[in-house]
């Protein structure tokens, strides 16, 4: 069974990097996206609403499909229809093909989302302790490799097209071959007192999870669909270094990530959520005030150690709030990921349009600290992870996904 965990673990994880490499693909070259297909400063917040919105749509669809279908089987589908729809957006020629692409792109990033959370807190659940976090380090690794190759692009100048087809021919076939080992757990026998009698999702009491999750996500669209331009148009830089601030933003939550399951284990979810708040809220100060791009640097910097807790914490919590029913909880919970990113995008954006981008920087700013009033819903449940409370790591092991 130890094995099983393993490879399940190891498989899952390749997931969450292959989809950082997409994504940060995606987000990294919206201004030659944007040049690409003819699409004005106007138009755009319009083509980066229908992503989140769509993807919201696959999250629900998950919540419903998976009580007939196991998460790891909706995963190893999704994954592949994600790659090809962004290969899809760097073929098109019209805005109507743009349209559609990412519109397969959005509906196949919900179920994705959502199935690879899922299994990952039932993962966790096993384990015993928390792991959390080092799924989405791995995704932050991908962002890494994806923004680092978007750089090259822009750097020689090549077509979205050839940026994109050896990144699909080399992950395609390799997420394919790691799905037979996805790992599906099965629901906490334990009665769920905090979700209420049978295992239900209470929506008042995952609300304060749901406003957290969307705050910290408003301030990673921010990072992601706007640190681009924001440096390019803002602070003057060239469209190689716009390229930049999500690499360092990756590189920074990568290393906040790859040690935050310690500080969870050492300080508890609470504290180290309050933190990743607060510096967040410094960063995007610093962002906000930068005279040049190397300051603007400094402040993405900052941005990624802080908001690189939040997310995979939130995932966490919902877990331990409602054992019986985690994944419904977690499908839910995954929607305000894109309402996050459904109002971060064009808020920013018609902030920076009719104020300033450096104003338009404090509003996600004083949204991350408001996480601070929620901190407590991080609170560990009796089945808590971490130092002292770690349960048998075989225990609630669903079966491999192999042969389902």
């Amino acid at each position: 069974m130890t094995d099983v965990l393993r490879r399940g673990r190891a498989s899952l994880a390749f997931s969450f990097f292959a989809q950082g490499v997409a994504f940060a693909l995606l987000v990294t070259r919206i201004p030659a996206i944007q040049d690409r297909y003819g699409v004005s400063d106007a138009l755009l917040p319009a083509f980066l609403a229908a992503v989140p919105i769509l993807a919201g749509v696959g999250s629900v669809s998950t919540e419903k499909l998976v009580k007939r279908i196991p998460p790891s089987r909706l995963l190893r589908w999704a994954q592949p229809v994600v790659l090809l729809a962004l290969l899809g957006v760097g073929a098109g020629d019209s805005t109507v093909e743009l349209g559609i692409a990412l519109g397969a792109f959005g509906l196949a990033v919900g179920m994705l989302d959502a199935s690879m959370n899922m299994l990952g807190v039932s993962l966790q659940r096993a384990y015993g302790r928390s792991i959390m976090l080092s799924f989405h380090a791995v995704f932050s690794l991908g962002g890494m490799v994806g923004a680092s190759l978007a750089w090259v692009g822009a750097h020689w100048d090549l077509a979205l097209f050839v940026s994109y087809l050896p990144v699909v021919v080399v992950l395609l076939p390799a997420a394919l071959v790691g799905s037979r080992w996805y790992v599906d757990g099965g629901a906490d026998p334990v009665e769920d007192k905090a979700g209420g009698e049978g295992g239900t999702v209470a929506f008042k009491l995952l609300l304060p999870l749901c406003l957290v999750m969307t705050f910290a996500y408003i301030g990673d669209s921010t990072v992601s669909n706007w640190s681009a331009k924001y440096l390019d148009d803002v602070l003057g830089s060239s469209e190689q270094m716009a390229t930049v601030p999500y690499n360092v933003y990756m590189v920074t939550t990568l290393i906040g990530r790859g040690l935050g399951d310690l500080g969870v284990r050492r300080f508890g979810a609470v504290a180290v959520v309050r933190a990743g708040a607060v510096v967040a809220a410094l960063g995007f100060a610093v962002v906000a005030v930068a005279p040049g791009a190397w300051v603007g640097m400094l402040g993405f910097t900052l941005l990624g150690l802080g908001l690189c807790v939040l997310v995979p914490q939130t995932f966490a919590a919902a877990g331990r709030l409602f054992p019986g029913a985690s994944d419904a909880a977690v499908a839910r919970l995954n929607v305000f990921n894109y309402v996050g990113f459904l109002i971060g995008s064009p808020l920013v954006g018609a902030l920076g349009d009719a104020w300033s981008y450096r104003g338009a920087m404090l509003v996600p700013m004083v949204l991350v600290l408001v996480t601070l009033v929620y901190a407590r819903s991080f609170a560990p449940q009796p089945d808590r992870y971490g130092g002292g409370h770690e349960r048998p790591r075989t225990a609630d092991v669903g079966r491999g996904s192999n042969g389902l």
